[in-house]
């Protein structure tokens, strides 16, 4: 084979290799998966769950809005001594490439006065606020399910979230029934 030949072959080559370093690069923070439950019965807040995949550098989680929901707080419920608390979370550590996640028995969102039309459409429009780029805000449409029936009751019924204004609160089984 002729040099000019081997050195039209190798630079092709050598051009999808750098096309491929590019495919590889580091994916960008996203909101990736999300749903709310919708209380158990209409004066319970809804409860938000939901997925976040890390970018390239690290960030933090620092507010939750919603413009059709009176209220979003940043929870985490935390078994001491048998009894489960609840803490209001002023920030969540998003690790660069990982992920933080939102689910039930640990963090998690707690979401009050959902504007009928959001429901009736099925999904909340949120606001994700976080650390990097002046604030950066991602949007995400969380859906929207109906109440777990007596499984939501019981994982968030005894809680109450009512009285979270600032630090946090114990909520006991007996609670729920005062």
């Amino acid at each position: 084979m002729k040099p000019f030949a081997i050195l039209a072959l190798a630079v092709p080559a050598l051009t999808l290799t750098a096309c491929g370093d590019n495919l590889v690069a580091a994916k960008p923070l996203n909101v990736v998966s999300g749903h709310i439950v919708m209380g158990a019965t209409p004066d319970r807040p809804a409860v938000g769950y939901f997925r976040v995949q890390g970018g390239p550098q690290p960030v933090q989680l620092v507010a939750v809005t919603a413009d059709l929901a009176q209220r979003v707080e940043m929870h985490e419920s935390v078994k001491e001594n048998g009894v489960v608390t609840m803490k209001p979370l002023l920030r969540a550590d998003v690790p660069a490439k990982g992920e933080l996640v939102f689910k039930q028995g640990g963090k998690h969102l707690m979401i009050w006065g959902i504007n009928g039309a959001a429901v009736r459409a099925g999904k909340l429009p949120m606001a994700f606020v976080f650390t990097n780029n002046n604030n950066e805000r991602i949007l995400f449409d969380m859906v929207i399910k109906p109440a777990e029936g007596a499984d939501a009751a019981a994982d968030h019924g005894a809680m109450d979230h009512g009285s979270m204004e600032k630090g946090a609160e114990k909520a006991t089984p007996d609670a729920a029934k005062k």
